[in-house]
């Protein structure tokens, strides 16, 4: 007979396996199919995954860019169940180290969502825009809003 400390081991590693397998990944689209932005985008992070309402957010974008950046700005709206709901615009070195050298480099935004934020799909446009207000990029993704706390918070 084994005995229940000896299962615990292999029962939480069995949980972690599965967690790192179910964790949700975004699916980013760009605004326009056929354009070719200077900025490319490799993956959208969303932690914690769903949003918690009064909770801290985090949106971490991985990108890649062919010439440096200098300055520019994130254009950012927010639609629910199709209505435009929030827009707001963002000093893209605040959101990351400027000047952006050539290569990979990181955007990454954090924000508490009000407490009376609805629980339900939400969808996100950004635009990157250079000091000349040139498009470097556009995405839109979905993301989710729950009605409780995160799993994280459990």
């Amino acid at each position: 007979m084994v005995s229940r400390i000896k299962l615990l081991p292999l029962a939480i590693s069995l949980l972690l396996v599965v967690s790192t397998i179910v964790q949700a990944t975004i699916d980013v689209h760009y605004c326009e199919e056929n354009t070719e932005y200077e900025v490319k985008v490799k993956e959208v992070d969303i932690s914690p995954d769903p949003i918690a309402r009064g909770e801290p957010a985090t949106f971490t974008i991985s990108a890649n860019t062919g010439r440096g950046i200098s300055s520019g700005k994130l254009v950012i709206e927010v639609s629910y169940f199709g209505w435009h709901v929030h827009s707001e615009t963002h000093d893209l070195c605040t959101e990351t180290t400027c000047p952006v050298e050539t290569g990979d480099f990181l955007v990454a935004h954090s924000q508490v969502l009000p407490g009376y934020t609805p629980s339900g799909s939400y969808a996100l446009k950004m635009k990157m825009l250079d000091a000349q207000n040139k498009e470097l990029t556009c995405i839109k993704f979905s993301f989710y809003v729950g009605s409780g706390p995160s799993v994280a918070d459990i």
